[in-house]
């Protein structure tokens, strides 16, 4: 069986930015388990360090074990997105509950969370999990979407049509997040999942990039024609610095080299068990 590193390549890249004394902002990848998550933490005196690092820590934990009992919960290849959900929920769920019984018993941890964006790749799918305004991009044929959407308050006054898109990117508070992992016993992420092509490119990154770069300068990045992962994370995050560097900067960028659906990329021993 082909590894699923090689139908994916990865690269991620966190940086402190130019103003805050530390980094709160954690990722992960994991190109064999076809798995990334990036948490940007908040809270008091490094408390959203604390919060960011329990996230990414527990949602490895939680999908390294889930997938390797995949078949057991597997009855055929028609229900791995919803499995893929599933799993992706179970993980943020503990990850909720760790962060917040953290901030129970250490008071100086009292009120901490995180945003987060976590990515599963699948069957010739990825499942996009988010809470907060840690974002995921998809850029396919020239064009940059947003994948996820934003749980800020920010977000509830474009959709309500209060402020258009231009305008919020000079509004103040716009941080401001209607959802965050941890500050609660109980979480909601948003989940979908969709059909990837080869030769995509995914972006996910905290606020500290697109905050400070627009979707055209992220996009014309993203087109470079040498499709080097390590420098076009460097030069994201070089760039975000250039124009304020406000916040810390984080970046994941992966991109889909080769089919991997279920018959011939990690899940592939799913369908010689149930054959």
């Amino acid at each position: 069986m082909r590894s699923l590193a090689t139908a994916l390549e990865m690269s991620g890249l966190t940086d402190v930015g130019r103003l805050r004394s530390h980094n709160e902002d954690t990722i992960r990848i994991d190109a064999e388990l076809g798995f990334l998550v990036l948490a940007d933490g908040m809270g008091g005196y490094k408390a959203g360090e604390v919060a960011s690092s329990i996230a990414v820590e527990v949602m490895h934990e939680v999908m390294q074990a889930q997938l390797a009992m995949i078949a057991l919960h597997n009855k055929n290849s028609q229900n791995l997105p919803a499995i893929a959900a599933e799993m992706l929920t179970i993980a943020i769920d503990r990850s909720n509950s760790m962060i917040f019984q953290t901030g129970e018993k250490h008071p100086q941890c009292a009120g901490m969370g995180t945003t987060l964006v976590s990515g599963l790749f699948f069957d010739n799918r990825v499942a996009i999990a988010h809470v907060g305004d840690s974002r995921a991009y998809r850029f396919r044929q020239q064009q940059l979407l947003q994948l996820s959407h934003d749980h800020s308050l920010l977000q509830e006054q474009i959709d309500a049509g209060l402020i258009s898109a231009e305008d919020a990117r000079h509004a103040p508070h716009k941080n401001l997040v209607t959802r965050a992992v941890g500050v609660g016993p109980e979480v909601q992420a948003e989940i979908h999942d969709f059909a990837v092509e080869i030769d995509d490119l995914y972006l996910f990154c905290s606020d500290g990039l697109s905050d400070m770069l627009t979707d055209e300068v992220i996009a014309l990045q993203m087109a470079a024609p040498e499709c080097n992962l390590n420098l076009m994370a460097s030069t994201l995050v070089e760039l975000a610095n250039a124009h304020g560097g406000k916040d810390n900067i984080s970046v994941i960028l992966v991109k889909i080299n080769r089919d991997f659906s279920a018959q011939t990329g990690l899940l592939k021993k799913v369908g010689d068990w149930l054959s």
